[in-house]
């Protein structure tokens, strides 16, 4: 599943700001059936489908980053939250991008997604995303999770949005 950058190149990557992202799940039985994704209306990914989350504040925990940002961007405050990769893209086009994304999964929130001024969230089937208007990361690593992997990852973007080089694993644990 993986290709370049090799381990040790990997070990030379500069500290990468945390970041988070928040998928909100459905299950039939043991099977994520539905999740939603919230189309960016403004910013960095504009007029893509992705998961909800942003930037830390100072002083704030990863998991208190990912219970606020959920709240901001569609109004639901999630509970029980479940790791399920840690992502880092690098932009060396532009490295204010680089960031290390802890992706996590909700099953339990109070009160219902909402649009926001930055986000429109929508259920989706988790056979039907709307991968081509992801990320184009989304297919490498998406699908392994919403089938109870836990992966870890790296992608290094070049301009216009090209996937240089990647690396995807799945784990037996999240560190981090």
């Amino acid at each position: 599943m993986g290709s370049n950058p090799t381990p040790s190149a990997l070990k030379n990557m500069p500290q990468l700001r945390n970041a988070t992202l928040v998928f909100l799940i459905k299950r039939s039985g043991d099977k994520i059936d539905r999740v939603c994704l919230a189309m960016k209306k403004r910013g960095f990914g504009v007029n893509r489908w992705n998961g909800v989350g942003g930037k830390l504040n100072p002083g704030e925990s990863i998991e208190e980053a990912a219970v606020r940002e959920t709240e901001e961007e569609i109004g639901v405050r999630v509970r029980d939250l479940d790791k399920r990769a840690i992502l880092e893209f690098c932009f060396p086009h532009n490295p204010d991008w680089d960031q290390a994304v802890h992706v996590f999964f909700a099953e339990k929130w109070e009160g219902e997604p909402s649009e926001s001024e930055e986000m429109r969230p929508e259920w989706f089937e988790v056979s039907e995303l709307p991968f081509s208007e992801m990320w184009p990361d989304d297919e490498f690593w998406v699908p392994a999770v919403m089938n109870g992997k836990l992966v870890k990852a790296v992608f290094r973007f070049g301009e216009g949005d090209v996937i240089l080089d990647k690396t995807v694993t799945v784990v037996d644990k999240l560190l981090g």
